[in-house]
């Protein structure tokens, strides 16, 4: 599989003409949008929970479910978002010791540091996947004021870990074809509109 960006970019050479994006790229691009949509529409349901649970104390009716909702809603908001974050460069990264390495070395560590959070993840979505799996099969119910089957608020999990699985090994695979990160790229883009609100 040829990976083609927006503007294919290779360390250390001028930027390529665009190029129509491939399906698979636009349908992983979709999937990350979607799911930083749907984990960014969970944080706003957890706004409105709270102001309804507010109103429900000053006028005496129960609202003692919210508490629950909210909870499966700030996992969902930061499993699904995941990914996401992590493509457009919105994790905190460490970038002393790479900042000073030439471009073939920065290469290197960069792969090197992405195979191990392939690792790491692979093992995260291997065990979200087998827990919501093991609640469905054993029809586990939440531990709270709304029994509901847990596994529905767990897809969540799952879904959001295999995501953002996918987009590392995305990344992966970018780096070692020798084109620079997307999280690289998008953030040198901002920063040459005069963007830095990421940073703070």
């Amino acid at each position: 599989m040829t990976h083609i960006s927006h503007t294919s970019v290779v360390a250390g050479s001028a930027a390529a003409p665009d190029l129509p994006p491939h399906l698979l790229r636009r349908a992983l691009d979709a999937a990350y949008l979607a799911a930083g949509a749907t984990g960014a529409a969970c944080v706003a349901l957890i706004c409105v929970l709270m102001v309804v649970q507010s109103l429900g104390r000053q006028l005496g009716f129960p609202t003692g479910a919210i508490n629950d909702v909210v909870a499966w809603l700030c996992a969902a908001a930061a499993f699904l978002t995941m990914a996401h974050a992590f493509k457009h460069g919105d994790f905190v990264r460490v970038t002393l010791v790479l900042e000073k390495l030439s471009p073939s070395a920065r290469r290197r560590f960069e792969l090197a540091s992405l195979s191990v959070a392939v690792v790491a993840i692979s093992y995260l979505a291997w065990w979200a996947c087998v827990f919501t799996y093991e609640s469905w099969l054993f029809h586990e119910l939440a531990q709270g004021l709304w029994a509901i089957p847990i596994w529905i608020p767990q897809i969540s999990f799952a879904l959001g870990a295999v995501l953002f699985l996918a987009a590392v090994i995305d990344e992966w695979w970018i780096v070692a074809c020798g084109g620079v990160p997307t999280f690289v790229r998008l953030v040198e883009e901002r920063h040459a509109k005069g963007d830095f609100s990421s940073d703070l």
